[in-house]
């Protein structure tokens, strides 16, 4: 895709973050409906030897496919330290996979996707992920009914004696320590930049629709829908220099979490305002905006809410590590 006069492919956080508020201003839900590599190929870039590279993208290479990443459980949320999902090893060195996964974004119409899980008998090493073929025997996937960003078709999985041959192990080239809650907490930086930007996106598009249909903005109006418009330019400079700390130090993570966390708020603010503008039976008389708040608040719960942003930040403050260089302030 040509942006800026040069070729991007998505693979930096910064050309994510881009792309992704600019399609999310369009439509959210259409962004996330798309096929493509989506999460699981960020993790893949992280973890995959060329091997599974090549498998994984040689597959979505012969159609569109859609993809998934099962991290979130039923009763644990995405504490990757209390997963229950389990691999059990077998004589031949491959793994049987066992376990349940809930708000999988696309899982039910996916052909391939990652799962997170632990090796059975081993403790804090033990977390691995591998690549799954819908199509294997024991996967299930169900839709959730949701309110907002439908078009991401949030699922449930059941994973029941799912065979998982080794060469489908990510990081299995790579030293325990890094195969596991490392590489995931790599992925997620590089991810909630590109959320951060969905969530713009949403914002942008609700506080340009008051501007289009209500141009006689005057007094605390005007003034409160400029404030948001200076939030929302606050809020994509926070973003813009996360991706590019995350592409300098993919373990440098707090700004990520600043934005992502900052971002989310913004976007509900701004939706929730956008309405009030249009007074009482504004969601029935303007839809658009009605879904653009719904959107907004879905987006809040995409790679960790913000309650878990902001324990990643107070982490980041207390370990010294938010304002170092690279970190911002």
């Amino acid at each position: 895709m040509p942006a800026g006069g040069r070729t991007t492919h998505g693979f930096e956080t910064l050309e994510r973050v881009l792309i992704a508020e600019e399609f999310a201003y369009g439509d959210a839900g259409m962004l996330l409906a798309s096929p493509g590599p989506s999460m699981s190929g960020v993790l893949l870039d992280v973890l995959g030897d060329q091997e599974q590279k090549d498998w994984f993208y040689g597959r979505l290479a012969e159609r569109p496919r859609w993809t998934f990443f099962g991290l979130t459980e039923p009763e644990r949320g995405s504490a990757v330290g209390e997963l229950t999902t389990t691999l059990t090893p077998l004589p031949d060195g491959s793994y049987r996979l066992d376990g349940a996964k809930r708000y999988v974004g696309n899982a039910a119409r996916a052909d391939v996707g990652a799962v997170i899980a632990r090796v059975a008998g081993a403790q804090r090493l033990g977390i691995t992920a591998v690549l799954v073929d819908t199509s294997d025997p024991g996967f299930t996937a169900e839709p959730l009914g949701t309110v907002g960003l439908r078009g991401a078709q949030i699922t449930r999985i059941t994973l029941d004696s799912v065979h998982i041959p080794a060469e489908r192990v990510l990081g299995r080239h790579l030293s325990p320590t890094r195969r596991g809650m490392w590489s995931i907490g790599i992925t997620f930086n590089r991810l909630r930049p590109g959320v951060a930007a969905i969530a713009l996106g949403i914002a942008r598009a609700a506080h340009d629709y008051v501007t289009a249909h209500r141009r006689e903005l005057r007094g605390a109006e005007r003034e409160r829908h400029e404030a948001l418009g200076r939030r929302i330019e606050a809020a994509r400079q926070l973003t813009y220099r996360a991706a590019l700390s995350v592409d300098a130090r993919p373990a440098a993570g707090h700004l990520a979490s600043a934005a992502k966390a900052r971002a989310c708020a913004l976007a509900e603010d701004v939706t929730l305002a956008a309405l009030g503008f249009f007074g009482p039976g504004a969601r029935l008389d303007h839809p658009l905006l009605d879904k653009l708040a719904r959107d907004a608040r879905g987006v809040e719960f995409m790679e960790g809410t913000g309650n878990i942003q902001k324990l990643a930040l107070f982490q980041g403050l207390i370990s010294g590590k938010i304002g170092k260089a690279g970190e911002g302030e």
